[in-house]
């Protein structure tokens, strides 16, 4: 698709050198997934806690308990 954006020069310069890509197109797609990952882990740590999964970690991970 295409769009036109109005973007600070320097930083997309900056974003280039920074990740060693040569194009500005694939530095923005680079971008714009990273944050998607980012927004997911965030959302994601919303459950942190929350979740019991009724499972063993001592015996999964072949531990022995000390008590």
């Amino acid at each position: 698709m295409r769009t036109t954006l109005d973007l600070p020069e320097d930083l997309l310069d900056e974003a280039m050198q920074a990740t060693r890509i040569q194009t500005k197109t694939k530095v923005i797609i680079i971008a714009l997934e990273d944050l998607i990952r980012k927004t997911k882990i965030s959302e994601l740590k919303a459950f942190k806690g929350k979740v019991n999964l009724d499972i063993d970690l001592d015996a999964v991970r072949g531990r022995q308990c000390r008590y």
